[in-house]
């Protein structure tokens, strides 16, 4: 998964696709590819590394009269996730050399479609998941469907956060496009159209574009374009001019670039796990350079949110690797003296890879003789080039200042360590690791299940935007959860909002609790919610206004809840383990919302800065 350009109706179609695709090197990728169709046959080139090595490969085609100057083509930048890097795992994935596919997100039930696929002959050239695309175009365009019909039916059988373009050689003047939690734009041009992962990857051919919604699927073709909503129902949608309302061109059609941001995260968070998971159970991590030959312990060093992930990172990693970690400040690391006995490694984190405070704890740590990794968004970053290792989140650029994908791919990162750690200090078996590296895999669909939560967090908003105060509680790894829910809403509602432990309530925060002051507790079935639920009566009998955002269990346990959020039901120890990344969602989404009722700046919060270069 990575980047997505199209082009259809434009002469030397190929060559305008890579000008898009280098619009979209930014992001991070591994491999890159194109295909055409022309003469009636399909034509395809893809390379590893760098798109300079596609370059190259298409040049010395086109010198071999080579097909590639016709006016349909699709590319794509891919990022591994499903198989390795190599050729055969590069985009567009075809079928019989008559069908090509590029495709962003993760098609969660391919295996099963694989096998079926198998049984009736379509033989299988690379390890991803998306080879399944064109095999099914494939199979229902050989039962006589067109383009569009195909298309449907092979949407009625995927499951998973994805955006893809088919292109087929028995229609050489069509696009078959989708969405599903993965953005894509549609670009209207003249007796030609366009096809981007965002708008800015086709901004050198139009300034015309479409916005695909959740669900939406289109067939394009040269002279006009058939969007349809996920009922098969013909919609319209709006037309942008991103000239006249250039702010848009990179927010991907939502509001603000905090709200795409929280939705792009099912497709950005692969790109994480993919850098450090191969062949489902393979840790890339390399212990030694983390400073871990022999079994020490981590002090993790962080500001604000990434703090909060760092608080996570430590139950993580003492309850899977049983090893000590300590959590500091950055800003309080250095200037307190801090004993190193029994500590080999320090991981600071950072979106920026530039925050001063944090960058002054890893110098310091330096100093005391730690080894020194970070965990960073930002390559090339000043963190970046002092530490001795860097995990990178590769998520993109974040611009809202409030963080949302860099914080649950930094808990990606952490829980990927905590397992990696397991493995070789205690005992985890071979079985052990490939199930915590399977949950990495079920992290897309299950965030987009918590984001279909988003009608009911919006009624919470609405029902806490006049508040003066609100109080978040959870208990083990929901607790810094419950700090970071609170952090969130403070930085851009500007409502005062704490978070505490839940056992923590009866020890001073209760004081606090007056009528209607909103009191929101992250809470699952973990065999200690019964005490949770005590402290959340605590706060009931004093006249909080109590919001519950859990399962099911524990909604039914704690009826006097006046709000309830229920979150879909997941595997239990998928559930109890990644409760944080899944109950980040709610938490992100409640505190835009608010913020949006409000009319705050949402992006641009007073007094706050994305990369905080003062002490």
């Amino acid at each position: 998964m990575c980047g997505v350009v199209a082009v259809l109706g434009k002469r030397n179609a190929s060559h305008l696709v890579i000008e898009g695709l280098k619009k979209l090197e930014y992001r991070g990728y591994d491999s890159a590819g194109i295909a055409s169709v022309s003469q009636g046959l399909l034509q395809k080139i893809k390379s590893e590394g760098k798109l300079v090595n596609l370059i190259n490969k298409l040049d010395r085609s086109t010198k071999d009269k080579l097909y590639f100057d016709n006016s349909i083509a699709l590319g794509h930048t891919r990022w591994a996730t499903h198989g390795n890097i190599s050729l055969e795992n590069a985009h567009p994935l075809t079928s019989y050399n008559k069908i090509a596919v590029v495709h962003n997100g993760i098609i969660e039930n391919y295996q099963i479609l694989k096998e079926d696929l198998i049984s009736l002959g379509y033989n299988f050239k690379s390890q991803t998941d998306t080879e399944v695309l064109p095999h099914l175009f494939m199979k229902y365009i050989n039962l006589g469907n067109d383009l569009l019909d195909a298309g449907r039916l092979v949407l009625k059988e995927i499951k998973g956060a994805f955006a893809f373009v088919a292109m087929s050689v028995d229609f050489p003047d069509q696009l078959f496009v989708s969405r599903n939690s993965s953005p894509l734009a549609i670009g209207l041009g003249d007796k030609a159209n366009f096809v981007g992962s965002d708008a800015h990857s086709i901004d050198h051919l139009t300034q015309r574009i479409i916005y695909l919604e959740d669900g939406d699927h289109a067939l394009v073709k040269i002279n006009n374009i058939n969007i349809f909503d996920k009922n098969y129902k013909k919609v319209k949608r709006k037309i942008i001019n991103i000239q006249a309302e250039i702010g848009l061109v990179t927010k991907g059609g939502y509001k603000h670039f905090m709200e795409k941001e929280i939705f792009e995260q099912p497709v950005v968070l692969p790109q994480t796990t993919s850098s450090f998971v191969r062949n489902n159970s393979e840790i890339t991590i390399d212990l030694d350079k983390l400073g871990f030959k022999n079994k020490k312990s981590l002090i993790i060093c962080a500001a604000g949110t990434s703090y909060y992930a760092g608080m996570i990172g430590k139950y993580w990693i003492e309850q899977i690797a049983d090893i000590p970690v300590t959590v500091d400040l950055a800003s309080e690391y250095r200037y307190r003296k801090p004993s190193i006995f029994g500590q080999s490694s320090m991981l600071v984190i950072s979106q920026s890879g530039e925050s001063l405070d944090t960058l002054m704890a890893l110098r310091y740590g330096k100093e005391l003789g730690l080894k020194t990794n970070a965990i960073i968004n930002v390559e090339g970053s000043t963190i970046d080039r002092e530490v001795d290792y860097s995990l990178y989140t590769r998520v993109g650029p974040e611009i809202g200042v409030a963080s949302t994908k860099s914080f649950t791919s930094q808990l990606v990162i952490l829980f990927i360590i905590a397992a990696c750690l397991g493995k070789k200090f205690n005992n985890l078996k071979t079985l052990q690791i490939q199930k915590k590296c399977h949950y990495m895999n079920m992290l897309p669909n299950a965030i987009v299940k918590m984001l279909e939560l988003e009608s009911q967090i919006k009624i919470i908003a609405q029902n806490i935007k006049n508040s003066k105060s609100v109080i978040f509680l959870g208990r083990g790894l929901l607790y810094p959860l419950a700090l970071e829910g609170a952090l969130k809403l403070k930085e851009i509602s500007y409502i005062h909002a704490e978070g505490f432990a839940a056992g923590e309530m009866k020890h001073g925060p209760i004081a606090l609790i007056e009528d209607d002051v909103p009191v929101i507790m992250f809470l699952l079935s973990d065999g200690n919610e019964d005490k949770s639920i005590s402290n959340l009566q605590e706060a009931y009998s004093r006249g909080a206004k109590i919001i519950l955002i859990a399962d099911k269990k524990c909604i039914v346990k704690a009826s006097f809840a006046h709000l309830k959020v229920e979150i879909p039901h997941f595997e239990n120890e998928f559930q109890s383990l990644l409760s944080p990344i899944l109950m980040s969602i709610p938490a992100q989404l409640l505190a835009y919302y608010v913020a949006k009722e409000r009319g705050t700046d949402v992006d641009q919060p007073r007094n706050l800065a994305k990369s905080v270069t003062v002490e």
